[in-house]
Protein backbone atom coordinates (compact mmCIF):
# COMPACT_ATOMS: atom_id res chain seq x y z
CA UNK A 1 0.00 0.00 0.00
CA UNK A 2 1.36 3.42 -0.98
CA UNK A 3 2.08 5.91 1.77
CA UNK A 4 -0.21 8.98 1.80
CA UNK A 5 1.59 11.96 0.24
CA UNK A 6 1.33 15.15 2.30
CA UNK A 7 2.32 18.66 1.27
CA UNK A 8 3.43 20.78 4.23
CA UNK A 9 3.49 24.53 3.57
CA UNK A 10 5.02 26.72 6.29
CA UNK A 11 7.57 29.55 6.24
CA UNK A 12 8.97 28.51 9.64
CA UNK A 13 11.94 26.36 8.62
CA UNK A 14 12.49 24.83 12.05
CA UNK A 15 8.84 23.83 12.47
CA UNK A 16 8.69 22.60 8.88
CA UNK A 17 11.69 20.30 9.39
CA UNK A 18 10.43 18.98 12.74
CA UNK A 19 6.98 18.23 11.37
CA UNK A 20 8.38 16.60 8.28
CA UNK A 21 10.48 14.22 10.39
CA UNK A 22 7.53 13.50 12.71
CA UNK A 23 5.18 12.72 9.83
CA UNK A 24 7.74 10.60 7.98
CA UNK A 25 8.34 8.62 11.19
CA UNK A 26 4.58 8.02 11.35
CA UNK A 27 4.29 6.53 7.90
CA UNK A 28 3.73 9.44 5.52
CA UNK A 29 5.59 10.63 2.45
CA UNK A 30 6.08 14.38 2.89
CA UNK A 31 6.96 17.22 0.54
CA UNK A 32 7.57 20.68 1.99
CA UNK A 33 7.24 24.22 0.69
CA UNK A 34 8.48 27.41 2.31
CA UNK A 35 5.81 29.69 0.79
CA UNK A 36 2.83 29.77 -1.56
CA UNK A 37 4.72 30.13 -4.85
CA UNK A 38 6.91 27.16 -3.97
CA UNK A 39 3.77 25.18 -3.07
CA UNK A 40 2.09 26.04 -6.39
CA UNK A 41 5.03 24.54 -8.24
CA UNK A 42 4.78 21.29 -6.28
CA UNK A 43 1.00 21.15 -6.73
CA UNK A 44 1.54 21.32 -10.50
CA UNK A 45 3.88 18.32 -10.31
CA UNK A 46 2.24 16.00 -7.77
CA UNK A 47 -1.21 14.90 -6.63
CA UNK A 48 -1.30 15.09 -2.84
CA UNK A 49 -3.54 13.21 -0.40
CA UNK A 50 -3.53 16.13 2.06
CA UNK A 51 -2.20 19.69 2.23
CA UNK A 52 -1.18 21.16 5.60
CA UNK A 53 -1.21 24.90 5.18
CA UNK A 54 0.07 27.76 7.31
CA UNK A 55 -1.95 30.98 7.07
CA UNK A 56 0.51 33.77 7.83
CA UNK A 57 3.21 33.58 5.16
CA UNK A 58 5.13 36.26 3.23
CA UNK A 59 3.87 37.44 -0.18
CA UNK A 60 0.72 35.27 -0.24
CA UNK A 61 -1.20 33.95 2.77
CA UNK A 62 -2.62 30.47 3.20
CA UNK A 63 -6.23 31.52 2.64
CA UNK A 64 -5.30 32.85 -0.80
CA UNK A 65 -3.45 29.64 -1.65
CA UNK A 66 -6.48 27.62 -0.54
CA UNK A 67 -8.64 29.69 -2.91
CA UNK A 68 -6.24 28.81 -5.73
CA UNK A 69 -6.45 25.11 -4.89
CA UNK A 70 -10.24 25.04 -4.67
CA UNK A 71 -10.70 27.07 -7.87
CA UNK A 72 -7.98 25.20 -9.75
CA UNK A 73 -8.18 22.06 -11.89
CA UNK A 74 -10.76 19.42 -10.99
CA UNK A 75 -8.03 17.09 -9.68
CA UNK A 76 -7.34 19.59 -6.86
CA UNK A 77 -10.90 20.16 -5.67
CA UNK A 78 -11.07 17.03 -3.52
CA UNK A 79 -7.64 17.34 -1.89
CA UNK A 80 -8.22 17.92 1.86
CA UNK A 81 -6.68 21.05 3.43
CA UNK A 82 -5.73 21.35 7.09
CA UNK A 83 -4.91 24.89 8.22
CA UNK A 84 -2.13 25.00 10.81
CA UNK A 85 -1.69 28.51 12.18
CA UNK A 86 -1.18 30.79 15.16
CA UNK A 87 -4.39 32.61 14.17
CA UNK A 88 -6.66 30.76 16.56
CA UNK A 89 -9.56 33.17 17.00
CA UNK A 90 -13.05 31.94 16.16
CA UNK A 91 -13.41 34.30 13.19
CA UNK A 92 -10.15 33.02 11.74
CA UNK A 93 -11.33 29.43 12.12
CA UNK A 94 -14.60 30.26 10.38
CA UNK A 95 -12.70 32.00 7.58
CA UNK A 96 -10.44 28.98 7.13
CA UNK A 97 -13.32 26.52 6.95
CA UNK A 98 -15.31 28.69 4.54
CA UNK A 99 -12.25 29.19 2.31
CA UNK A 100 -11.96 25.47 1.61
CA UNK A 101 -10.35 24.06 4.75
CA UNK A 102 -11.37 20.63 6.05
CA UNK A 103 -9.91 21.27 9.50
CA UNK A 104 -8.14 24.03 11.46
CA UNK A 105 -5.52 23.52 14.18
CA UNK A 106 -4.05 26.40 16.16
CA UNK A 107 -0.41 26.79 17.13
CA UNK A 108 1.04 25.80 19.53
CA UNK A 109 -0.24 22.24 19.23
CA UNK A 110 0.59 18.71 20.30
CA UNK A 111 1.98 16.74 17.33
CA UNK A 112 -0.07 13.75 18.48
CA UNK A 113 -3.26 15.78 17.99
CA UNK A 114 -2.10 16.79 14.51
CA UNK A 115 -1.50 13.13 13.70
CA UNK A 116 -5.00 12.15 14.87
CA UNK A 117 -6.58 14.93 12.81
CA UNK A 118 -4.62 13.90 9.72
CA UNK A 119 -5.71 10.29 10.15
CA UNK A 120 -9.36 11.35 10.59
CA UNK A 121 -9.28 13.55 7.47
CA UNK A 122 -7.70 10.80 5.37
CA UNK A 123 -10.28 8.26 6.60
CA UNK A 124 -13.13 10.57 5.58
CA UNK A 125 -11.49 11.26 2.25
CA UNK A 126 -10.95 7.58 1.46
CA UNK A 127 -14.48 6.74 2.57
CA UNK A 128 -15.93 9.23 0.09
CA UNK A 129 -13.69 8.00 -2.72
CA UNK A 130 -14.57 4.41 -1.99
CA UNK A 131 -18.34 4.87 -1.87
CA UNK A 132 -19.91 3.16 -4.88
CA UNK A 133 -23.43 4.55 -4.66
CA UNK A 134 -25.29 7.80 -4.11
CA UNK A 135 -28.57 8.19 -2.26
CA UNK A 136 -30.76 11.16 -3.19
CA UNK A 137 -34.11 10.73 -1.50
CA UNK A 138 -35.98 7.99 -3.38
CA UNK A 139 -33.31 7.97 -6.09
CA UNK A 140 -30.18 5.84 -5.93
CA UNK A 141 -27.25 5.88 -8.33
CA UNK A 142 -24.80 2.98 -8.51
CA UNK A 143 -21.45 4.16 -9.91
CA UNK A 144 -20.16 0.69 -10.75
CA UNK A 145 -23.17 -0.43 -12.77
CA UNK A 146 -24.07 3.11 -13.89
CA UNK A 147 -27.70 2.46 -12.91
CA UNK A 148 -30.10 5.13 -11.74
CA UNK A 149 -33.16 3.91 -9.83
CA UNK A 150 -36.18 5.58 -8.26
CA UNK A 151 -37.09 3.01 -5.63
CA UNK A 152 -37.34 -0.12 -7.80
CA UNK A 153 -37.95 1.64 -11.11
CA UNK A 154 -34.96 2.09 -13.48
CA UNK A 155 -34.40 5.58 -14.90
CA UNK A 156 -32.78 5.78 -18.31
CA UNK A 157 -29.82 8.10 -18.80
CA UNK A 158 -28.46 9.52 -22.01
CA UNK A 159 -24.70 9.25 -22.60
CA UNK A 160 -24.25 12.92 -21.70
CA UNK A 161 -26.34 12.64 -18.53
CA UNK A 162 -24.51 9.49 -17.51
CA UNK A 163 -21.06 11.07 -17.95
CA UNK A 164 -22.07 14.23 -16.10
CA UNK A 165 -23.52 12.25 -13.19
CA UNK A 166 -20.30 10.22 -12.95
CA UNK A 167 -18.30 13.45 -12.72
CA UNK A 168 -20.55 14.89 -10.03
CA UNK A 169 -20.43 11.59 -8.14
CA UNK A 170 -16.62 11.58 -8.13
CA UNK A 171 -16.60 15.14 -6.82
CA UNK A 172 -19.65 15.07 -4.57
CA UNK A 173 -19.85 18.02 -2.23
CA UNK A 174 -17.51 20.10 -4.41
CA UNK A 175 -18.49 23.01 -6.64
CA UNK A 176 -17.70 22.36 -10.32
CA UNK A 177 -17.63 25.11 -12.93
CA UNK A 178 -18.78 24.61 -16.51
CA UNK A 179 -15.11 24.51 -17.54
CA UNK A 180 -14.47 21.77 -14.95
CA UNK A 181 -17.27 19.67 -16.38
CA UNK A 182 -16.10 20.16 -19.97
CA UNK A 183 -12.49 19.33 -19.04
CA UNK A 184 -13.35 16.09 -17.23
CA UNK A 185 -16.11 14.98 -19.58
CA UNK A 186 -15.37 11.71 -21.41
CA UNK A 187 -15.93 12.94 -24.95
CA UNK A 188 -17.09 16.18 -26.54
CA UNK A 189 -19.27 18.53 -24.51
CA UNK A 190 -20.27 21.99 -25.66
CA UNK A 191 -19.97 24.47 -22.75
CA UNK A 192 -23.05 26.28 -24.07
CA UNK A 193 -25.21 23.19 -23.54
CA UNK A 194 -24.09 22.37 -19.99
CA UNK A 195 -27.01 24.27 -18.40
CA UNK A 196 -29.49 22.41 -20.60
CA UNK A 197 -28.00 19.05 -19.65
CA UNK A 198 -28.08 19.94 -15.95
CA UNK A 199 -31.79 20.81 -16.27
CA UNK A 200 -32.49 17.44 -17.89
CA UNK A 201 -30.50 15.59 -15.24
CA UNK A 202 -32.42 17.34 -12.49
CA UNK A 203 -35.70 16.09 -13.93
CA UNK A 204 -34.47 12.56 -13.28
CA UNK A 205 -33.01 12.90 -9.79
CA UNK A 206 -34.98 15.71 -8.12
CA UNK A 207 -38.47 15.57 -6.60
CA UNK A 208 -38.96 19.16 -7.74
CA UNK A 209 -36.48 20.10 -10.53
CA UNK A 210 -37.44 23.79 -10.19
CA UNK A 211 -36.27 23.75 -6.55
CA UNK A 212 -33.32 21.33 -6.68
CA UNK A 213 -32.21 19.81 -3.41
CA UNK A 214 -29.36 17.60 -4.60
CA UNK A 215 -27.92 19.09 -7.80
CA UNK A 216 -27.71 22.73 -6.80
CA UNK A 217 -26.53 25.89 -8.53
CA UNK A 218 -23.88 27.97 -6.76
CA UNK A 219 -24.50 31.41 -8.18
CA UNK A 220 -21.55 32.79 -10.11
CA UNK A 221 -19.50 29.61 -9.61
CA UNK A 222 -21.13 26.48 -10.98
CA UNK A 223 -22.91 23.37 -9.73
CA UNK A 224 -22.61 21.05 -6.75
CA UNK A 225 -24.04 17.59 -6.02
CA UNK A 226 -24.98 17.05 -2.37
CA UNK A 227 -26.36 13.52 -1.90
CA UNK A 228 -27.88 12.19 1.30
CA UNK A 229 -25.13 9.57 1.46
Amino acid sequence: MMKPHILLVDDDERLRDLLRKFLVDNGFFVSTAREAEHARGLIDLFLFDLIILDVMMPEEDGFSLADFIRKGPVRLKDVPILFLTAMGETENRITGLTRGGDDYLSKPFDPRELLLRIQAILRRSQSLKGSSSLSMGEVNYDLQSNRLMRRTTPISLTTVESNLLKIFARHRGKTLTRDDLVTEYEGDLNPRTVDVQITRLRRKIEDDPKIPRYLQTIRGKGYILIPDA
